[in-house]
């Protein structure tokens, strides 16, 4: 199959939506989280599907929200359904329903720029006006003599810069008390030894702090290998970094097509 065909079966045929349903049932039983699909054509033209887990959904996956397991799903689903020279249809997924409809890019770049001057004419507007000035303000003081229950000027810049960093600091794993698991410790150690036998990157998301703390527990004394905790909130992620990292081999590489890109 060739040309106008071959665009309309890989695009919206007849055949793609049993490929999205093959292609979701057995990555999902690979998983070990089989699901019940709802398949849906959804308003920007896109194939809207609702994973309905048989028996709970995979960690880290909330019904109705958006994950990182989610995302990747969807991101390795929409690679090994669009291949070069054929028209792309994207698929969405949503935990537990429909997932909202994505944004087109030119109407993400306008809402982002749009609210700049509003929010800036918002401010001038609702600021309250300066305080008179009169001759008998207490405020007139002589420098370096501050009155009775006056704070120094510079001692609120100080406090402030002390507050700020507390506010978006991340909790050291090192430091947090768990019990230890076994199994995971196992597991764990398997994968730094492997990540510094080949030369590969590895990586765990959405993992609670107790669980990072034990696999950063799990990991001392492997050689070969580094591993950290990087990222911030849900994208917070234990790496595994290898001190000779290998290239990797051209025919596992994925095509080089991105998602994201949606005036190919």
């Amino acid at each position: 199959m060739s040309g106008p065909q071959a665009t309309q079966a890989g695009a919206g045929g007849a055949d793609f939506r049993p490929r999205v349903e093959r292609l979701l049932t057995d990555i999902l039983g690979l998983m070990g989280f089989p699901a019940r699909l709802d398949l849906q054509d959804a308003a920007d033209g896109s194939l809207s599907v609702a994973l309905l887990f048989e028996s709970g959904p995979p960690p880290g996956v909330e019904a109705g929200k958006r994950s990182q397991v989610l995302d990747s799903l969807q991101f390795l689903l929409n690679k090994m359904l669009h291949r070069p020279g054929v028209e792309r249809r994207w698929v969405m997924l949503g935990a537990g329903g429909h997932p909202e409809p994505r944004p087109r890019r030119e109407q993400a770049q306008a809402q982002a720029a749009a609210p700049t001057a509003t929010v800036a004419q918002v401010a001038a507007v609702a600021a309250p006006p300066p305080p008179a000035r009169t001759a008998a303000a207490p405020a007139a003081q002589q420098p370096g003599r501050p009155g009775r229950g006056a704070q120094p000027a510079q001692q609120a810049p100080a406090k402030a810069a002390q507050q700020a960093p507390a506010k978006g600091s991340e909790t050291d794993e090192r430091s947090v008390q768990c019990e230890e698991d076994a199994v995971l410790r196992e597991a764990v150690r398997k994968l730094a030894e492997k990540s510094a036998s080949l030369g590969r990157f590895y990586a765990f998301a959405a993992m609670k702090t107790e669980d990072r703390a034990r696999v950063l527990r799990a990991v001392e004394g492997v050689g070969g290998v580094k591993v950290a905790a990087e990222g911030e909130g849900r994208n917070r992620r234990v790496v595994f970094t290898p001190a000779k990292p290998a290239p990797m081999p051209k025919r596992s590489m994925l095509p080089d097509d991105d998602e994201d890109d949606v005036d190919a």
